[in-house]
């Protein structure tokens, strides 16, 4: 969001009201009837509010925070004397926009020591919350999350294939979440409004898996005593997922490539056809061209749902995902089991880094929901997890992973603390609970790059505020 005009230059008499007027940062300060008594030029622009409306009026008047009542950090800051730092709320400005801000209050004192009201500077967070909404639709689609290359690039077309209205093929090995692909594929389509019906072709016998995909009408079979629609007909307006494809026998294959060639069918102990208005997705973890120069699938079959192909990579191949699906596994047990728990142990998550998960995503979601059973709260660590991950020491080459995992968990950790702290070294070293000289020391052999300025000169003005 663009900077506004102020109301006009104020009169400035002192140095410290010069330094305020020239920093980005809005500071305002109030008496002990929470009245707004000074109001700098950056309060002005963030709030479009005027300073000569400003001044006088209660500060809830002014801001309309998401802070303000019990939420309020310069009334606690008032109560306890301790400074509030890098709260993070927003305000509603003069032309009704929500303005994310970041706050740090402090009591203000006169010469004599006595507390004469409080103080406060915000910060406009909008650029930030833009990039972070940036870089948060980069690794993630839907439901989708990752950082991996070879995900980012199946993201890139996947609004594309959803658009279009040919049958998809989605591969990959068990678990690594060819359904979620699908439902993703049916949420980004035309058809998001309608039902999405998922089929495991592989779960059922031949005879009842027909059923299930046509349906029947009363009389077709013994125990037949009324009409079932098929899932074909539930998925009506909607998308059809058919997985575990390869599966399915050379006689229902026929059916199958009817459907998929006239977009009809007919209920078992039917005279009628049937219209099938569904979105065709299937999938495998079978290689399909090998099963069809074998004989066990056919060939019009084969090229008939090979219209649109999608390959999701096993988890082994985007180690780099392992800790954004760790922690998002981790939210969604808390929202289940109404727990707490504050994320996974640096540690922890280099013994999943050193895993090569044969059973992909579906393995590690279930060695996550493992731990949840064992740890009440806190972080997960090692004592957690199961023997098949904590019993190989992590040994020879596992080294080079655990290394790796350790450095990445180094630069997202680094990372964080340094934007939360304005990019100032050492209150980000502080905040690390390490020393400044090891800061840098991380900071080169890591090779993260710094902006010129530290940011402690503004925060060096909040902390005498």
């Amino acid at each position: 969001m663009g900077r506004r005009k102020t109301s006009g230059q104020a009169t400035i008499t002192t140095p410290t009201e010069a330094i305020l007027e020239s920093i980005s940062d809005g500071v305002f300060t109030v008496d002990m009837e929470w009245r707004i008594s000074s109001f700098n030029r950056a309060a002005e622009e963030i709030t479009g509010v005027p300073r000569r409306e400003a001044i006088g009026r209660p500060c809830s008047e002014v801001f309309r925070s998401s802070m303000c009542g019990a939420d309020c950090a310069l009334q606690k800051t008032l109560k306890t004397g301790r400074p509030d730092i890098g709260k993070s709320g927003y305000i509603i400005d003069a032309e009704g926009n929500r303005i994310p801000i970041s706050v740090s209050t402090a009591v203000l004192k006169n010469a004599d020591g006595r507390v004469i009201g409080g103080a406060e500077t915000f910060r406009d967070l909008s650029e930030v919350e833009a990039l972070r909404q940036e870089l948060a639709g980069r690794v993630r689609v839907g439901d989708l999350v990752s950082r991996s290359p070879l995900m980012q690039r199946l993201f890139e077309v996947l609004p594309a294939i959803a658009a279009s209205p040919s049958t998809v093929l989605v591969l990959g090995e068990t678990g690594t979440g060819k359904e979620l692909i699908a439902r993703t594929i049916h949420d980004l389509s035309p058809r998001r409004e309608g039902p999405f019906v998922a089929v495991n072709c592989g779960a059922l016998p031949d005879t009842l898996l027909e059923s299930e995909l046509f349906g029947y009408k009363a009389g077709a079979f013994t125990g037949a005593a009324k009409d079932k629609p098929g899932r074909f007909a539930l998925a009506q307006g909607g998308s059809i997922f058919l997985d575990e494809i390869g599966e399915i026998s050379p006689a229902l294959q026929v059916r199958l490539l009817r459907v998929l060639q006239e977009r009809t069918y007919e209920p078992l102990g039917g005279t009628r056809t049937e219209t099938a208005d569904a979105r065709v997705i299937v999938a495998t973890n079978r290689d399909l061209a090998e099963r069809m120069r074998a004989g066990a699938f056919r060939e019009d079959l084969y090229y008939r749902v090979n219209v649109v192909r999608v390959e999701l990579p096993p988890l082994r191949r985007r180690k780099e995902d392992i800790p954004l699906l760790a922690e998002q596994f981790v939210q969604r047990f808390n929202r289940l089991q109404g727990k707490s728990i504050r994320g996974i142990a640096a540690e922890a998550i280099a013994l999943l880094m050193a895993h090569d998960w044969p059973g992909n995503v579906r393995e590690l979601e279930n060695v996550i929901e493992r731990a949840f059973i064992l740890c009440r709260e806190g972080f997960i660590g090692i004592a957690h997890l199961p023997d098949e991950l904590t019993s190989r020491g992590i040994a020879t080459d596992a080294d080079a992973d655990v290394r790796s995992a350790h450095d990445m968990l180094d630069i997202q950790s680094i990372k964080a603390a340094l934007e939360r702290n304005g990019y100032n070294r050492l209150a980000a070293a502080r905040e690390l609970g390490i020393h400044k000289t090891t800061l840098f020391r991380k900071l080169k052999r890591l090779g993260i790059s710094l902006p010129k300025q530290d940011g402690r000169s503004c925060r060096a003005i909040k902390e005498k505020l």
